[in-house]
Parts: C-alpha cells; structure tokens; sequence
C-alpha cells in the first residue's frame, strides 16, 4: 500500500511525529531518531526542499508606503491635538510615513509555502523569537542546494536503542 508507516501510531499522534521532526530537521541541519521514522522524515524532507529550490526566486519586489506611529524618547506615542468640524478637540497619533521594498510571492511559490506549511511547525529561537521554517527552508536551505538533483538527506544507522532495542539512525542534511 502506497503512502505513509503507520509506525504504530494514531494518525493524529503519527503526523504529530513526523511533522515536529521535520521541523527539526529542516531547523536544526540532523536529529536522531528510529530508522522507520528516519526514513518517513527522509521522503517528507526531500520533497519540501525541491519545492524550496525550484521556486526559490519566483518572486519580485515592490515598494510600499508604511505608515508607523513616531515615539518620544521613552518610547511613547507622540499625541497631536486636533479640532472637529463641530469645534471638539481631541488627540491623535502623530504618524510618519516612509517607503519600504517588500517581496512579492508569485502565485506558484505561494502554493508551494501553503503546502509547506501543513509539514512544518512555526517555532522559536533561543531567544525566544518566533521562527518560521518556512522561510528558513527558502532562504538558507534552499540555495545550498540549487545545483543539486535530490538526494538532499543522508540516514546513518546508529545501532540499538538501549531501552526497547529500536533501531536508531541520525538523519541529517547533506
């Protein structure tokens, strides 16, 4: 039969497993982990980066205009007082107004990051900021491997497990 391991598993916990190890994967360049899993993560792994190479510059650029609220220098917002046609007065935001480039997905690359999206969990950093592997996966990984036709993870068998005797593998990016 076609498709996944059940790895012995509820399919909510099986594509829990396989979803956070991808990630991890992908965040982190290897992980450990069983040799059924390994494989899985492998074929998971595989196809997201040859989405990530083929659409990795299918984008372009625009200028924007962004508005942002000025601060005073203990960083509150600074208030203008401003009158109503009927003669009330009341405050508004001062705001100042600048020009920014922003990246423009084109519509392939978009599908491509929404089904990228479905395998891999937003995180967080040491810092505590939140990372998007997605991004990573088009920015860093990606161009690493743009001249490269697949075969971008490498499964090396480890031995048994000490606890249930599981076979253990390193799986990682080559």
């Amino acid at each position: 039969m076609a498709g996944i391991r059940k790895l012995s598993r509820a399919s909510d916990q099986r594509l829990a497993i396989l979803r956070g190890q991808t990630t991890a994967l992908i965040m982190n360049g290897k992980i450990v982990t069983t040799v059924a899993r390994a494989k899985e993560i492998s074929k998971i792994a595989e196809k997201l980066i040859t989405q990530a190479v083929r659409e990795k510059e299918n984008f372009s650029s625009k200028e924007i205009t962004v508005s942002k609220a000025k601060l005073d220098s203990k960083g509150k917002k600074v208030l203008i007082s401003k009158t109503s046609k009927n003669g009330a007065k009341y405050d508004v935001v001062d705001r100042e107004i600048k020009k920014k480039m922003v990246q423009v997905d084109s519509g392939s690359r978009l599908a491509a990051r929404k089904g990228m999206s479905y395998w891999l969990y937003k995180g967080h950093d040491a810092e505590q900021n939140t990372v998007n592997p997605i991004n990573h996966l088009f920015d860093e990984v990606a161009p690493r491997y743009a001249g490269r036709n697949g075969g971008y993870t490498r499964i090396i068998k480890l031995g048994t497990r000490r606890g249930d005797a599981s076979e253990m593998a390193q799986i990682e990016l080559v």
